[in-house]
């Protein structure tokens, strides 16, 4: 009866045994399957080029306001407002007879001179062999040389006349001065004109090549500089980088430009400096007054650059996680610079190369949470690298 007793209790106690064992490599294994895997990214550095956008305004190479030189009335509008227009093409025609009748007055002018030569070189003709046989005194062919001289230069003051209104019956015909796109024109048909007219007719912007106007601050100044090769300013501007344009509806521009002046003054108030870009415009597609955006590139060398949706923001500071060799994440303080390289911070302060960083989710991981670490290809995260 006692062995029978004693046995029972040993199966007891195995089986009791058994069941814990059972237990613990139950919580063991609920543990590791709470161990979430994370993707990670390991810092190497690496080349970018940083964008700086700036709001400029355009305007033409030349912006030309096309005033009359006569006075009268427009009779004709040969363009209408956008027309793209070649030197020397009639844009108005002003109605101006007083100066037809100037021309018609000028050349019966120049006849009647030209008959006053005639008869003056004629009278020459017949005095000088009465001179020379002592016919008539020397004064008679004098006097007649006189007359003539005077008649050719009053021929020559008739044809200056006819020239000089010949000029202003073509001020009638109001010509464009160079290639361009006609802006508004506020007259109409039967508007009178004059020079001392407060408005001009219409304006033509040169729009081969085009300016962008804009401002850049003080420090940014001094950093493209200081960056740039080159001993005298002048030198150093023509070493920056090309610059692009960004449209009035964000599509980028297809030519290229380059900073060509930098305004010598710094404007007290703003504490920025005027610039200028010109940008060839061969097909016209840029007009002049509109508004468009210069985007200065900064390439950058051998810089650590992380992923955005790499770092999460709390109480006005950027944290990253890192993930040491034991698989615990520590939440780090970052610094990266203000300018952005497409979806990608870089890194100024708080990384460095080798660090092991999660990609995704970093705003729910807590100091020392055990994660599994997938690594990734740089690759493949830096393919939209823009």
């Amino acid at each position: 009866m006692k062995t029978t007793i004693h046995l029972g209790v040993l199966l007891a106690g195995l089986t009791l045994a058994s069941c814990g064992n059972n237990q613990d490599k139950a919580a063991q294994a609920g543990a590791a399957a709470q161990v979430k895997e994370y993707k990670v990214l390991t810092l190497q550095p690496r080349s970018a080029t940083l964008n700086t956008d700036y709001p400029a305004s355009i305007q033409g190479q030349q912006n030309i306001e096309i005033r009359p030189r006569v006075q009268g009335y427009i009779d004709k509008i040969y363009v209408d407002e956008g027309a793209v227009v070649k030197a020397g093409q009639p844009l108005f025609k002003i109605s101006a007879p007083e100066y037809e009748q100037e021309v018609r007055t000028a050349a019966a002018s120049i006849k009647s001179a030209q008959a006053e030569v005639s008869a003056a070189k004629l009278a020459v003709n017949k005095v000088r062999p009465l001179v020379e046989k002592d016919i008539v005194s020397k004064y008679e062919l004098e006097s007649a040389q006189y007359t003539y001289q005077s008649a050719l230069a009053s021929l020559s003051q008739a044809n200056a006349s006819l020239v000089n209104a010949k000029t202003n019956l073509g001020y009638t015909t109001v010509k464009s001065p160079v290639n361009g796109v006609v802006g508004s024109i506020p007259f109409r048909l039967g508007s009178l004109v004059s020079a001392t007219t407060t408005d001009p007719m219409t304006t033509v912007s040169s729009i081969g090549n085009v300016f962008a106007y804009f401002a850049i601050n003080e420090k940014l100044l001094l950093s493209f500089t200081k960056d740039s090769s080159g001993t005298s300013f002048a030198q150093k501007i023509a070493k920056l980088p090309k610059v692009s344009l960004l449209l009035s509806d964000g599509s980028l521009y297809a030519e290229q430009g380059r900073i060509e002046t930098v305004n010598g003054l710094i404007n007290t108030e703003t504490g920025s400096a005027n610039i200028r870009a010109g940008f060839p415009n061969p097909k016209g597609i840029i007009r002049s007054g509109s508004s468009a955006t210069v985007r200065i590139p900064n390439d950058l060398k051998d810089v650590l650059l992380i992923p955005q949706s790499a770092t999460f923001e709390l109480q006005d500071k950027r944290f990253a996680v890192v993930v040491g060799k034991d698989g615990k994440t520590k939440n780090v303080t970052v610094t990266v610079m203000q300018n952005t390289a497409g979806n990608f911070f870089v890194v100024e302060s708080g990384l460095k190369a080798g660090d092991q960083v999660v990609l995704e989710g970093v705003a729910t991981l807590k100091d020392g949470s055990q994660i599994k670490a997938a690594p990734q290809e740089a690759e493949s995260v830096y393919a939209d690298l823009k």
